[in-house]
């Protein structure tokens, strides 16, 4: 995926980085390929045709991750990554067959709540950081969250597919078997963590790590990236009907390209970041797509090529963004509080997504589809006056001698 460097990563560090972008891929694989069809096979079931409990059936996943996120990061500092990651991945395939074989909207709910409470983001994040060094750790964190975009385009072209074949029943099965065998790639495929380098390390408090300045800025830019994509995404969809032309089913026709050819821009953005030694640059830079992104939608976003084309320099932001925060976050946090560091930074995300549907509903009822891209802009210009000025980050551990 990425050229080769004087540098190169090796063996561990690419399978490593294969097989975690996998594991995130088993498990957002069964969940996106849930969200398009859900409302409406709901209205087929008990209690299913109350909007409102629908609605808590798709938010009760974030809910329960946003409690949880901290609570597995510290577990894993303490315990160790694997073995939290494998207790979460099955508390996650249990909440999907409970799902599975739900009679009501009530067991649906009982479902996605235990499902979100195997809330693994932090522990996974923090071992690709303790299995790659840091001049390759950012690319590693663009293996995982390039997995997730594509299974996400994958999910839009499948579900209503699979749904038809196996009904909703049968995705939420798979969805846990997918966790199981993330669970088999955990034992077997993903590398032994390395020692702990940090046991006579002083303890550093949870004030300490969650009231950092610099690790304060990349956690308001996470709950600023999610919440605009959450916004977002009240208001495109209608946007890509009413100004696009483009009937429901086929928007995947729109999402897919921009997001495969976001990926075209994201690898030569974080190379640069990497081997210019430029993150700060990148960083910034993407943050000004996102920005520009919601000026576009504001002002130009009538016809769907113009829609298209700005979704695509959102994908191209969000996915360096994706890349560049976690391994930001993972420098300039205390190596023996890695996990808890990831964990906070997991739970400002989730809310970030919660808070982005409440407010991009609220404003776009209220005020339209414009409130919501200056309310979003705004944000994200506050964003870019604190990524300029962030700090320098800490200058990268010096390769081991060959």
């Amino acid at each position: 995926m990425f050229p080769s460097s004087a540098d190169p990563m090796t063996r561990d560090e690419k399978r490593a980085g294969a097989s975690l972008a996998a594991i995130f891929a088993l498990r957002m694989l069964g969940l996106f390929l849930i969200l398009p069809v859900f409302a409406v096979h709901a209205r087929e079931i008990p209690g299913g045709d109350n909007l409102t409990l629908v609605g808590i059936a798709l938010g009760a996943y974030g809910l329960t991750q946003a409690m949880l996120q901290i609570a597995f990061g510290v577990a894993s500092d303490r315990f160790g990554r694997k073995p939290v990651i494998i207790v979460g991945l099955g508390i996650f395939a249990f909440g999907s067959f409970v799902a599975a074989f739900a009679p009501d909207i009530w067991w649906v709910i009982v479902g996605r709540i235990l499902q979100g409470a195997g809330a693994i983001s932090a522990a996974v994040t923090a071992l690709a950081a303790d299995l790659t060094r840091e001049q390759h750790r950012t690319k590693v964190m663009a293996m995982i969250g390039s997995s997730i975009g594509l299974v996400f385009a994958l999910s839009l072209v499948l579900a209503p597919v699979l749904y038809q074949a196996i009904g909703m029943g049968g995705l939420f099965g798979m969805t846990g078997l997918l966790a199981l065998v993330a669970i088999l790639m955990v034992l077997y495929v993903v590398p032994a963590q390395p020692p702990a380098e940090h046991h006579d390390a002083a303890p550093v408090s949870f004030a300490q790590v969650a009231f950092n300045p610099e690790l304060l800025r990349l956690n308001f830019g996470i709950f600023t990236l999610h919440m605009a994509q959450m916004a977002m995404f009240v208001v495109v969809p209608l946007a890509l009907v009413q100004l696009g032309g483009l009937a429901l089913p086929d928007h995947w026709k729109v999402y897919l390209p921009a997001l495969l050819l976001s990926f075209v821009l994201m690898i030569p953005a974080i190379i640069v970041a990497e081997k210019k030694n430029k993150t700060k640059q990148v960083f910034n830079g993407a943050i000004v797509l996102i920005l520009v992104t919601q000026i576009g939608f504001a002002l130009f976003g009538s016809g769907v090529w113009l829609l298209a084309f700005f979704l695509f320099i959102f994908f191209a932001g969000f996915n360096i963004l994706e890349a560049s925060l976690p391994s930001m976050i993972s420098r300039i946090a205390p190596p023996q509080s890695k996990g808890l560091a990831l964990g906070i930074y997991n739970t400002v995300q989730a809310l970030g997504l919660a808070t982005g549907g409440l407010l991009g509903g609220v404003l776009a009822q209220r005020f339209g589809a414009e409130a919501v891209y200056a309310a979003c802009g705004l944000l994200t210009l506050v964003w870019l006056g604190l990524g300029l000025s962030m700090a320098p980050l800490p200058s990268r551990a010096k390769p081991a001698a060959a």
